[in-house]
């Protein structure tokens, strides 16, 4: 294993050699960085020709000029003596990449979560409902968002995710129209989801329909899009379904221990949303860290104590629900702080531009929905892409495994079809998956790229703009460099989870 290891570090590192010093004659025969002095009619554009001649090295040939930067940028292997130039404004890029970096690396790590668990979640259901409606409207939508360019997506989401959006919020009241075609098209998804005979469809649709009508109406009546929340009640019945959900699907119905032991965890969560309130509203981020920690493990206890013949499956059940009730309590209370934000953006809460409102007074909650707010336009563009690709493997991936011999055995043997699917099934429909997430980041960086341009986000895409329009070689090169690393690293990780998922890949030494 180590030497397997070390021998893909090596290929990945001559890789990268070849592949630096190709962006960076590139870059440098993009155009002439002085060209802006040679146009000028400064008196003194002599000397700025001469300070960015020095700054950049411009009277060094590019072949050489890049052996100069890998010089700087081998030193990065030595903490604090990293060196990879300085930008066109003076501004090491060491510095650049430092406040960059992380804006990114929040963007792209949202849309990826996102889509693997909805992509997967939508896969694995499709796989199972082979050859119905449903599956062929998933597979239509799938080939859609994925034929369709990620800087279109982002343009149609800006015009109707956040303008439109926007303009709706300055007068939140649904036509009666609206309330009818969302009822409709509602019934609809929920009868193609659920399925079964006529009788079922149509029982299904009129259920829906009338339900997602039914709130959509009264959501518009009591102007919950300008002061919105969820409440205790809805906290409770929201938990509840959970807990019901997540004890059928991990532990199966006949265990009833793990049941009643998430259902006390809701009954926890909603005790502490009201012996926490004082505590919250001074609330920072190390502290609603430390609560999330303490509201798993408090689960983790609850199902310990419920014990049953598998202790395991109740603790597992009731932190999961725990885990994910705690989140409804924090949605409700940064729901609370929304008229204050939607005050202080003066009705614009869906931002179109940047990664933060500038000059922005307010607590964590105010400053957490004006990050959030910002975040889900590009989040949503870089998800749909993805999306498509996770759901399409995920779903060939299950129909494969479906096939197999021991899925035949397993359901020979008399076990439940829960079990069958999501014990033998799924597990190793998801072994495929793990070479596709590696390249997916890859793919996700070079996204970030055109999202982060089309709505202005300060994050690596902005750096590595700047430096191309500019003839600007080191900051293209940093961004490079951060990209190439990243999918060197991955793509190890992928070939070292993968052998570990599935036992029949030994890694060669």
């Amino acid at each position: 294993m180590t030497s397997y290891v070390l021998r893909r570090l090596g290929v990945s590192l001559l890789i990268l050699l070849g592949a630096s010093f190709l962006v960076y004659q590139l870059v440098a025969l993009s155009g002439d960085p002085l060209q802006e002095f040679r146009e000028s009619t400064r008196p003194n554009k002599e000397a700025l020709m001469a300070q960015r001649t020095a700054l950049l090295n411009l009277d060094v040939p590019a072949p050489v000029r890049y052996f100069l930067w890998l010089g700087g940028a081998v030193k990065c292997v030595i903490p604090g003596q990293c060196d990879l130039g300085v930008t066109l404004q003076g501004q090491p890029v060491t510095q650049a990449l430092g406040s960059a970096i992380p804006s990114t690396l929040q963007l792209v790590a949202a849309a990826t979560v996102l889509a693997i668990v909805v992509g997967i979640a939508i896969g694995i259901v499709t796989a199972l409902r082979q050859y119905s409606a449903l599956d062929y409207g998933v597979t239509f939508l799938t080939f859609l968002f994925f034929s369709l360019p990620v800087f279109w997506v982002a343009v149609l989401l800006k015009e109707f995710g956040a303008i439109r959006f926007n303009d709706f919020l300055a007068d939140p009241s649904v036509p009666i129209t609206t309330v009818v075609v969302v009822g409709l098209v509602s019934g609809l998804v929920w009868a193609l989801i659920i399925g079964g005979d006529l009788r079922r469809r149509l029982i299904t649709f009129a259920v829906a329909a009338v339900a997602a009508g039914g709130v959509l109406w009264y959501l518009g009546a009591t102007q919950w899009f300008r002061y919105p929340g969820l409440g205790p009640a809805l906290v409770a019945v929201t938990g509840v379904g959970i807990a019901i959900g997540l004890s059928a699907l991990i532990a199966g119905s006949q265990n009833r221990r793990a049941l009643y032991a998430s259902l006390v965890t809701v009954a926890l969560a909603l005790v502490a949303m009201f012996a926490l309130r004082p505590l919250l509203d001074r609330a920072t981020f190390p502290l609603i860290l430390l609560l999330g920690v303490l509201a798993v493990g408090a689960g983790v206890l609850v199902g310990y104590l419920f014990g049953g013949y598998d202790r395991r499956q109740s603790m597992r059940v009731a932190g999961l629900t725990s885990f994910l009730v705690a989140g409804l309590v924090m949605l409700d209370r940064f729901m609370i702080a929304w008229p204050s934000y939607f005050t202080q953006v003066r009705g614009r809460p869906i931002a179109t531009i940047g990664s933060e409102t500038p000059g922005l007074g307010g607590d964590f909650w105010v400053s957490g929905l004006d990050k959030y707010t910002h975040l889900v336009l590009p989040t949503l563009a870089l998800m749909l892409i993805s999306l498509a690709s996770y759901t399409r493997y995920s779903r060939a991936s299950m129909l494969e495994v479906m096939g197999q011999d021991y899925v035949r055995t397993a359901r020979a043997k008399g076990l439940p079809e829960r079990v069958v699917v999501v014990r033998h099934a799924f597990r190793n429909a998801l072994i495929p998956l793990a070479t596709i997430v590696a390249y997916d980041i890859g793919g996700l960086l070079g996204g970030a790229v055109i999202t982060e341009n089309v709505f202005s986000f300060k994050g690596m895409g902005a750096l590595f703009i700047n430096g191309l329009s500019h003839q600007d070689p080191n900051p293209v090169m940093g961004t490079f460099l951060v990209v190439g690393i990243t999918a060197v690293v991955f793509n190890l990780l992928a070939d070292l989870a993968y052998s570990a998922l599935d036992p029949r890949v030994r890694v060669k030494a």
